[in-house]
């Protein structure tokens, strides 16, 4: 069969027991891309990462690798070709992090699996690569979640792949070490041309890296597209079922519902500066009113997902005496008002009227 990509399936269908879950599934990938998938818990992603793993035998159609059907491979020329990082638990059996890596050798060893010079060498490249040396010696289960993640990524490096396949694999990091794990990834796409298919739970993470993004959902791929395509506030309401609160889009994030009542607080903000007290009011369930914002202004973006009321002008125009009057209107409606600039330029002159207007009504309160 000629080849199309690095790794792809053709008409694969995955399933238990015999039982199809998701039909003609079509998911590609080139050296040097990010596929990534993403959607509900129990849509069949990690079904399908078993299945293109050989942990699940698929139910019909092929997968192929590098111009190969998978299912034709013995599995030490597959594990030259793919390397497989899941989030399971890994038994060690006292094994240091150092013999952990080294495992990943297997496929270039002779029979007693015993790593020559080479292997050794290779060994403390991987574990340079992800900044894991001092971790060499110790011992694999008394490591950290993130450490253990640093540790079975440099086992995947030490296999040489050309395909590295991850399920999940941020699920136990804290910040520092999700962005360290991703940077590193990134890095083995672009410099050693590297192909990476894997799932991500984290959106606004799966946003920033992906080349392209598949979505399953409902037992079947729903999407396949570039992240500018597949990250956008209506589709990813739709695909995990948003009904309290919403996705947003320029954020990457999910943002908690406004609440439904009149206005108690009105907050004077704009450029970033109201950010924090909109999500301070959410969170408290304390509805609000905001203005005046421009269009586009990065408060505007917030608010329109969590304020009661919204006074808006037009982008990189000053405030009209109409909207001004409008804003007031509200703001003499609300028992408090907080004000979160301390500068105003000559488009927001309206803003520093209603601070000064808060302040003889007494209404101006600390955020």
């Amino acid at each position: 069969m000629e080849r199309k990509f690095y790794f792809y399936t053709d008409q694969m269908t995955v399933g238990y027991g015999g039982r199809p879950l998701i039909k003609n599934i079509r998911m590609e990938v080139e050296k040097g891309e990010i596929l990534t998938l993403i959607g509900p818990n129990g849509a069949g992603k990690s079904t399908i990462f078993k299945s293109i793993t050989r942990q699940l035998a698929i139910l019909g159609g092929s997968v192929w690798v590098d111009g190969r059907e998978m299912g034709q491979m013995s599995g030490k020329e597959l594990a030259r070709k793919q390397a497989v990082v899941l989030t399971g638990r890994m038994e060690t059996e006292y094994m240091t992090c150092g013999e952990v890596v080294a495992s990943g050798r297997y496929p270039y060893t002779g029979w007693l699996g015993i790593p020559g010079k080479e292997d050794l060498e290779k060994v403390d490249e991987a574990l340079a690569l992800v900044s894991g040396e001092e971790l060499k010696e110790r011992d694999f289960a008394a490591i950290s979640d993130g450490q253990r993640q640093k540790i079975l990524l440099a086992r995947a490096i030490c296999q040489e792949p050309e395909l590295i396949i991850l399920d999940e694999p941020t699920s136990y990091l804290d910040v520092k070490h999700k962005l360290e794990f991703l940077t590193v990834l990134r890095k083995l796409v672009r410099e050693r041309n590297m192909a990476v298919v894997m799932s991500l739970h984290e959106l606004d993470l799966a946003q920033k890296i992906s080349d392209r993004v598949m979505t399953v959902c409902e037992g079947r791929v729903d999407r396949i597209g570039m992240p500018e395509d597949i990250f956008t506030d209506e589709y990813i309401n739709c695909l995990y079922n948003v009904t309290e609160g919403s996705y947003h889009e320029a954020f990457g994030a999910m943002e908690l519902p406004a609440a439904k009542a009149a206005p108690q607080v009105f907050v004077i903000g704009g450029g970033g500066s109201g950010l924090a007290v909109y999500r301070k009011l959410a969170r408290l369930e304390i509805p609000f009113a905001t203005g005046v914002l421009h269009e586009h202004d990065i408060d505007y973006e917030a608010a329109k997902y969590s304020a009661a009321q919204v006074i808006v002008e037009e982008a990189f125009e000053p405030i009209r005496e109409e909207t001004r009057k409008k804003a007031l209107l509200c703001m003499e409606q609300c028992p408090e008002v907080i004000c979160c600039l301390t500068h105003f330029g000559t488009i927001n002159q309206g803003n520093k009227i209603l601070l000064e207007t808060a302040r003889r009504q007494k209404k101006l309160k600390n955020s």
